[in-house]
């Protein structure tokens, strides 16, 4: 998939970009550089949820690495091209229909749920397992180009 098929859209990332992209992944670093370039210019808008924060911050802060937590809190609260949601109720009961349906992991069937309930147009993972969820358009950091 190309980059500019986001244009006007709204994305979803999993945790897995944005760590990716935060702390250099050398395979999808150039990709994801390019990606979050296209978001910075409002070439469309990033969604995630709280869960995103809670899986970001775990390693850095077990780490004792508090400018990586930092650059992660920022990014997540203070950047204009995304935007955090909190879990509620509803995005809850459709984790679980998720979960319940495609057996999937609590932190993927919440995040896929909350993709779903705020009507984002792209999921974006490096998950190919989630690619199951015909509720979502999935799309993989290696199918990006």
């Amino acid at each position: 998939m190309v980059i500019q098929n986001f244009a006007s859209k709204v994305v979803y990332p999993d945790t897995a970009p944005l760590i990716y992209f935060i702390e250099g992944h050398s395979t999808y670093q150039p990709i994801l550089a390019s990606l979050f370039d296209f978001n910075d210019k409002g070439g469309f808008s990033f969604i995630t949820s709280t869960v995103t924060f809670l899986e970001v911050l775990v390693k850095p802060l077990r780490e004792e690495q508090a400018g990586v937590a930092r650059q992660y809190r920022d990014i997540l609260t203070t950047a204009p091209g995304i935007e955090v949601i909190d879990i509620t109720a509803a995005i809850a009961e459709n984790a679980a229909r998720l979960r319940a349906r495609y057996n999937l992991r609590t932190p993927d069937a919440i995040q896929l749920a909350t993709s779903i309930g705020t009507g984002a147009d792209y999921f974006l993972t490096n998950d190919h397992r989630l690619k199951v969820v015909s509720e979502a358009t999935i799309v993989t950091v290696t199918e990006l180009q």
